[in-house]
């Protein structure tokens, strides 16, 4: 495989922040010292061509490139549990959605700016590097003006409408690969027309009745759909590397040719893939497969454009870990044995029973 420049995109400050989000409590430390431990960022172990990348925090007036002001204030006017408890704040927080499964956290604010810092430094990085990397982004939920399903901010839109400001405009296709259907981001472009249209969005999901999100855009599209730059691929539970490879030979390989993008962001969400508890896919993870999440990752690295690879979804922490560990191995174009042995760190105890990179298949009918 030929070897692409990668900017990693992680600092200290990101990890503790990261590893405070109460969906997934110590998953980005469990990510990034994985990493550390397998030797990504250790020149003398094989991979010299990946960069570690420090992104700046992102400012107020960055946030506002797509949320709205007054979601911004609220975020930065709690900044602790007092103010959430003060007279005012609560039926602000509901109002914008921060209840239930947003519930406020200690160090939101901080978590908010350095996710969305961590993404837009990871689009501009990309003048110097072919692939950029941020697995604590990829919080396709939020909307402009309310968290949703996990997610408090949309750093995802903030990297595309970054791109967008570029000049000329370039041409993004966004591909979606979470078991959740992408509404804070379809919703963000719905609006497009045939003539200016320059982001496509394709997602790849799980949609059932009672399943989040409740959209009828992450249905399959009826014939004459208008909105032709969002497409949804909805599919049923259980299905496996075999539906993957059928619809990417059929459906996103075609769409990507007819559209003809300059940059790629793939949301690599892993709650799709075996042993997560969400418990709908089948999904494998290995290269060799075709049509596992690894050999996705790798068709979309073969077009040769410039990469932005975000993470998502993920509820087995070790699972997450292993699953985008070997994703960077693949785009420094030295992919890791899914059988080797999880190298010895302080968190190996987290990779029983099997303390092997191997993320096993299950059995559910496809």
């Amino acid at each position: 495989m030929s070897q692409k420049v990668v900017a990693y995109v992680v600092t200290e400050a990101l990890v503790k922040a990261s590893s405070l989000l109460p969906s997934n409590k110590g998953r980005s430390f469990l990510v990034h010292t994985l990493a550390s431990a397998l030797g990504f960022f250790d020149k003398s172990r094989g991979y010299s061509n990946i960069l570690v990348f420090r992104p700046s925090p992102a400012s107020r007036s960055d946030l506002c490139l797509y949320h709205d002001t007054d979601y911004m204030i609220l975020i930065f006017t709690l900044a602790n549990q007092e103010a959430l408890l003060s007279s005012r704040a609560p039926n602000d927080a509901s109002s914008f959605g921060l209840e239930d499964d947003c519930s406020f956290f200690e160090g939101l604010q901080q978590y908010c700016v350095l996710v969305a810092g961590a993404t837009l430094s990871a689009v501009k990085v990309l003048k110097h590097v072919d692939i950029s990397i941020v697995w604590d982004g990829g919080r396709h939920h939020a909307g402009k003006s309310r968290a949703s399903g996990y997610c408090y901010i949309n750093d995802v839109n903030l990297g595309i409408l970054s791109l967008r400001q570029l000049k000329p405009r370039p041409r993004v296709m966004y591909i979606d690969l979470d078991l959740h259907y992408p509404n804070g981001v379809a919703d963000a472009f719905q609006t497009q027309t045939a003539q200016t249209a320059s982001v496509l969005i394709l997602s790849i999901h799980h949609a059932s009745a009672g399943f989040y999100p409740a959209s009828p855009n992450a249905l399959l599209p009826a014939a004459g759909t208008p909105h032709l730059h969002t497409l949804s691929i909805p599919l049923a539970q259980g299905a496996t590397n075999a539906t993957f490879h059928r619809i990417w030979k059929s459906c996103v390989q075609p769409v990507k040719e007819a559209f003809c993008p300059e940059f790629i962001i793939v949301q690599c969400g892993v709650d799709g893939l075996a042993g997560d508890p969400c418990g709908v896919f089948n999904w494998g993870l290995d290269l060799n497969d075709e049509g596992s999440l690894g050999w996705c990752v790798n068709e979309c690295l073969s077009w040769e454009l410039r990469t932005v690879l975000l993470g998502g979804g993920g509820y087995n922490s070790a699972n997450a870990a292993r699953a985008w560990a070997y994703l960077t191995s693949i785009a420094c174009g030295s992919p890791l044995t899914l059988g080797d042995p999880i190298p010895d760190h302080p968190n190996f105890p987290q990779y029983g029973p099997s303390f092997t990179m191997e993320v096993d298949v299950g059995s559910f009918s496809d």
